[in-house]
């Protein structure tokens, strides 16, 4: 069987059919998934042409679908001249084996899960990300090499291509990958090993993370928390790569605001992995703010999902606020109220329109200020430097000047006011 040139290529500008295979009786979560499916589709460039949907007692566990409905299905693909079918469901190295070997050479065929790929290929933009996304592909590559792929040593060159006595090319392809996996695990923990110094430098500081399902609109709260420029398209993973802004609410408080890696349901486990040392800023915060889209229908499932990423990465019990962001588009007015009874502590906002972000604002300082002490402190009029320290580092909630010094009424972190206290006794 010759190499096939598409069996690596994204979905551009190509008409796409979405199969979906469901167990038991139709539901409402059925169409959420399939309507999501097509928009990562319509995030690559891809053209959904057609959805067809199939409910089984069981799946078939060599072809997961019945081999008539398969049939079915290239029949049709080779009628409308459809380039690609991509499956709603994560199935296993095996059946995309049997089923690209059922569809020869004249439809490739893709999961939920080489779509996602995909998505995080075309939006890497660092150094870091693009070595993350190509280590999950690779790991994901490894169990489902073929002789349809394209041979690797093109692609991988160098020392340890040829092989050896009686091994195969699939035998030589599977290495190539193994080794490309390990390189790529030694630069990733390089950039890991960066990454902890630079935080080292941030240590005294209070971080906060954006986290949030994809589009749920985290970049435009970071650009309107910010007010500085981020990245923002209406596209599922427009964000991939870790940025992060210095806020300043007022002389006193200040912090770190970083956003992050966009969830999705079922989000491949090997994907986290992958991305693990960029949402380690994650397990580095302070407080997660949890950004969901109010407009969706599926604001609960989003809810779910960041919960479940967090659990994944056993910090779910991190401090959080949760922020319900685009009520600008809201239709159903009612149901902020209903939202205001079961999340009582919860932001409502509109990030684009910049709506109710003070509030925001006023939410995040409280969180910085719950640790703060309140201190009295008497200052010398001749102590200017000290003095200054206390206006610049401290919250002056009263002040009174008595006849040889200011009696100062301050709210501060322990160890700011520890320090100020010290120099007086010297």
């Amino acid at each position: 069987m010759q190499d096939h040139p598409d069996q690596n290529k994204n979905i551009i500008e190509d008409d796409v059919i979405i199969v979906g295979l469901f167990i038991g009786s139709p539901s409402m979560e059925d169409d959420y998934q399939i309507n999501e499916l097509e928009r990562l589709i319509n995030t690559l460039g891809g053209n959904v042409i057609d959805k067809i949907i199939q409910y089984r007692k069981k799946i078939d566990p060599k072809y997961y679908l019945g081999k008539g409905k398969l049939k079915n299905i290239y029949d049709f693909a080779i009628e409308q001249k459809c380039k690609y079918v991509v499956i709603n469901n994560d199935i296993s190295p095996s059946q995309i084996k049997n089923i690209q070997s059922f569809f020869k050479d004249k439809v490739m065929i893709k999961d939920r899960t080489g779509i996602i790929l995909d998505i995080f290929k075309k939006h890497a933009k660092t150094k870091e990300s693009k070595t993350q996304i190509k280590l999950a592909q690779l790991e994901y590559l490894l169990p489902r090499l073929t002789r349809q792929w394209t041979h690797l040593e093109r692609q991988m060159g160098g020392v340890g291509t040829r092989g050896g006595p009686g091994e195969t090319q699939i035998e030589i392809d599977r290495r190539l990958v193994r080794n490309q996996i390990l390189k790529l695990k030694k630069e990733l923990q390089k950039i890991s090993n960066t990454r902890t110094t630079q935080k080292k430098n941030r240590k005294n500081i209070y971080k906060v993370s954006l986290v949030g399902y994809t589009n749920a609109g985290k970049s435009t709260v970071m650009r309107s928390v910010s007010q500085k420029t981020a990245y923002v398209k209406d596209e599922l993973f427009a964000t991939l790569d870790t940025s992060t802004r210095r806020i300043k609410i007022d002389k006193n408080n200040s912090f770190i605001l970083s956003d992050t890696v966009g969830f999705i349901r079922n989000l491949p486990d090997n994907l986290i992995a992958s991305f693990r040392s960029t949402l380690g800023e994650l397990s580095d915060s302070d407080l997660l703010l949890k950004i969901i889209d109010i407009s969706s229908s599926e604001y609960e499932m989003h809810l779910e999902s960041i919960n479940t990423v967090l659990n994944y990465l056993k910090i779910g019990d991190k401090d959080f606020l949760i922020v319900f962001n685009k009520i600008d588009i809201l239709m159903d007015k009612i149901l902020i109220d209903k939202l205001k009874i079961l999340y009582p502590k919860a932001i409502f906002i509109s990030a684009y329109k910049k709506l109710n972000i003070e509030d925001l604002s006023k939410s995040i300082k409280k969180k910085i200020t719950k640790s703060n002490i309140k201190q009295k402190i008497c200052v010398n009029y001749s102590e200017g430097k000290l003095i200054d320290q206390i206006y610049r580092e401290c919250e002056v909630i009263n002040m009174k000047e008595q006849d040889n010094y200011i009696e100062f009424y301050v709210s501060a972190k322990e160890n700011i006011i520890n320090k100020i206290l010290d120099k007086i006794k010297k």
